[in-house]
């Protein structure tokens, strides 16, 4: 073997990564998102955009998603706003206000990391402490591998979260699945060589995940585990 070839970095053979989005791919947090959104905008008198607008922004960090509501207006306080934000949000936790699973997900989870050749991780625009409070409500604290958040790489649609996860992994992108519901997910994922599943139930429409690019995209979560098999055996990885 060439010294070329042995500074290839190595992978785990066989090893299949599925990266799950969060907010509106396993959690439905719209609810708080746009309370939040609402009450932040309110404070700082600034008019509110419509709630198609506010969703259409999920999946984003929080100073992308506030930079592109400012609609390049200098006087609009972005950092103001995210930081009130983030207290608003966690205003409405402590109350105890729901990011309810949605309907299988649980089921798909225990099912898929029951299997030894395959990999639980996370990308998320949320912060690393919101994640790890809905993995501790929901009892999934350890089902993760890698959890990759907006506090470790730049906002999606970039794809430095998912070649993140890869490395920390070992896995490869033709071995690798993103699930989401956001275009910013199928972007990312594309981005990264890795196959892109959109899912019907979050806060992008179909259409838009089509023109996006999507691999193949789900109605309800029971579909996941077969659209990853098919999206795997397309790339010759065998589930």
């Amino acid at each position: 073997m060439s010294a070329a070839a042995d500074a290839e970095p190595s992978s785990s053979a066989g090893l299949k990564l599925v990266l799950f989005d969060c907010d509106g791919t396993l959690v439905d947090s719209q609810h708080l998102i746009v309370s939040a959104m609402h009450d932040v905008h309110a404070a700082h008198g600034v008019p509110v955009p419509d709630r198609e607008k506010l969703l259409s922004l999920v999946g984003l960090s929080l100073p992308q998603a506030f930079a592109v509501l400012s609609q390049g207006d200098a006087s609009y306080p972005i950092e103001a706003m995210v930081d009130a934000y983030k207290v608003a949000f966690n205003r409405l936790l402590n109350a105890d206000a729901p990011e309810p699973m949605f309907d299988g997900a649980r089921e798909v989870l225990e099912g898929l990391r029951q299997r030894e050749d395959v990999v639980l991780g996370i990308v998320t625009g949320k912060s690393r402490r919101g994640v790890n409070r809905i993995l501790s409500v929901q009892g999934m604290e350890g089902w993760f591998s890698t959890i990759q958040t907006a506090d470790d790489a730049p906002s999606k649609p970039h794809p430095a979260m998912v070649f993140q996860a890869m490395g920390e992994i070992g896995a490869r992108p033709e071995d690798t699945v993103v699930i989401g519901d956001t275009t910013y997910d199928i972007s990312m994922a594309l981005q990264a060589g890795a196959s892109a599943l959109g899912v019907a139930w979050g806060y992008h429409e179909v259409p838009a995940l089509e023109r996006a690019g999507a691999d193949r995209i789900v109605q309800h979560f029971r579909e996941v585990p077969e659209a990853i098999a098919e999206l795997l055996a397309r790339r010759r990885v065998v589930i």
